[in-house]
């Protein structure tokens, strides 16, 4: 549906540093809230991720650093996706 594979998913371990991992739950959790148009993917749905950080127990003042962190992870997985869809 967003242009991936299987082969796009790496089974490897990677480690998170403790700084990043309210982003990288704050990603995951946002999983199901991206903007798709005719193009595919067009990044996530911001007006969801107050709530979404509530839910899975981000504070409000930690939200501003780890929006930051969540708009690099999604302009990364954009760009991803695109060279999915121009290697079809």
């Amino acid at each position: 549906m967003f242009g991936l594979c299987l082969d796009d998913i790496s089974e490897a371990a990677f480690e998170v540093w403790p700084c990043c991992w309210d982003a990288v739950r704050l990603f995951e959790a946002m999983s199901t809230q991206w903007r798709v148009g005719m193009g595919g993917a067009t990044g996530l749905d911001y007006g969801v991720v107050r709530d979404v950080a509530r839910l899975i127990g981000i504070k409000t003042k930690a939200l501003l650093d780890t929006f930051a962190d969540l708009r690099a992870m999604e302009a990364e997985a954009l760009a991803v996706m695109a060279e999915s869809r121009d290697a079809r």
